[in-house]
């Protein structure tokens, strides 16, 4: 099979040939239709958040069983699947109670300690897939149909984390990202009046056609300020920041309006910000943190493209050999929603 390796942090992608793997107890075997290109792998590739190198990188996946180990059940040869991002262990007291992402046992992730998507196949521990559910087109929309896992399910975690409600005022900053679009669009299928946050005129632009009522041009206005401003003098309601710089937090902190909840998604940028323990307790406000999303409500988000209620933004697809270019792409953030990487079909 054809697989884009990368031998170390911060290295080229090298197209190899390598063998089919084989399950092993437990495990299956999944031919990749196509997988998603994202800031997360880039990330991966770039360095900056660990992995078992060499490496296979990617987790957005659509793909199709070829193969069942011992003991597996639950999937059969030929059922569609997308990936589980999180290798967890289904049995700590957080797995049990459908909150996979603070696993006392992570075992690290797809594409990062186990290798993934870019490649012609993929071997997982059988838990880790997900059947597609029926009524979703995978053959017609892989690229699509791939990044929903992420795209979507995180965007629509952060809606039940974060407990927006319909008629909320919901501020999305970084919204012209390859999860923040999607945010907006998950925030406006919520029934929430989103504003948009972002510094690029092209993606502020998207993200009005994605759903979003008001943009704000944060290289022209403090946010405290912006929110106010469109809210009346009222705040926000829910503040999520997918790029949390120190003063885009300070201003997403300010301009929060009573029970507001701000959400911290940008890992990369700050790693301590200042905050008044006084106005949270006067105006019921909360600062929050969440991670990816329960494979139930990957299973949701699926659910909800298979009904038409909503379907992800992929504007850019490329074959394999052209993973060297979408990171470059993505390095130099000249990718709105998502790319992905589509194999050829039969």
């Amino acid at each position: 099979m054809k697989a884009m390796v990368l031998a170390e942090a911060g290295a080229p992608f090298v197209l190899e040939e390598r063998p089919i793997p084989v399950a092993e107890p437990g495990e299956a075997v999944a031919r990749v239709l196509a997988c998603g290109s994202g800031l997360t792998i880039e990330h991966t590739r770039a360095g900056r958040m660990g992995g078992n190198f060499p490496l296979v990188i990617g987790h957005e996946i659509t793909a199709e069983i070829t193969q069942v180990g011992a003991g597996v059940e639950g999937l059969s040869e030929g059922d569609a699947v997308t990936a589980y991002y999180y290798l967890t262990c289904g049995r700590c007291r957080w797995c049990r109670v459908n909150r996979e992402t603070l696993c006392d046992n992570l075992a690290g992730q797809v594409g990062r300690q186990m290798d993934g998507g870019y490649a012609e196949y993929i071997r997982l521990p059988a838990r880790n897939f997900i059947p597609l559910p029926e009524g979703l087109d995978y053959k017609a929309h892989p690229a699509e149909v791939g990044v929903i896992s992420d795209a979507v399910a995180t965007p629509y975690k952060v809606l039940r984390h974060a407990g927006v409600r319909p008629m909320e005022n919901v501020a999305v900053v970084g919204a012209g990202g390859g999860v923040g679009i999607h945010m907006v669009m998950m925030a406006r299928w919520a029934g929430a009046r989103v504003i948009a946050v972002d510094i690029a005129e092209d993606k502020l632009g998207k993200c009005r056609d994605m759903g979003a009522h008001d943009t704000v041009d944060a290289s022209q206005e403090n946010l405290g300020d912006a929110f106010k401003r469109l809210t009346g003098g009222a705040g926000a309601d829910v503040v999520i920041d997918f790029v949390c710089t120190a003063e885009g937090v300070e201003g997403g902190l300010r301009g929060l309006g009573k029970g507001g909840r701000f959400l911290a998604m940008g890992a990369n940028r700050i790693e301590r910000f200042p905050f008044s323990p006084r106005e949270l307790l006067r105006e019921e406000q909360q600062i929050m943190g969440s991670r990816y999303a329960t494979r139930q409500e990957v299973i949701d988000s699926l659910e909800l493209a298979a009904r038409g209620e909503v379907w992800p933004l992929v504007s850019e697809t490329y074959p394999l050999e052209d993973a060297n270019l979408v990171h470059e792409r993505l390095k130099a953030g000249q990718v709105t929603g998502r790319a992905a990487l589509v194999m050829p079909q039969d």
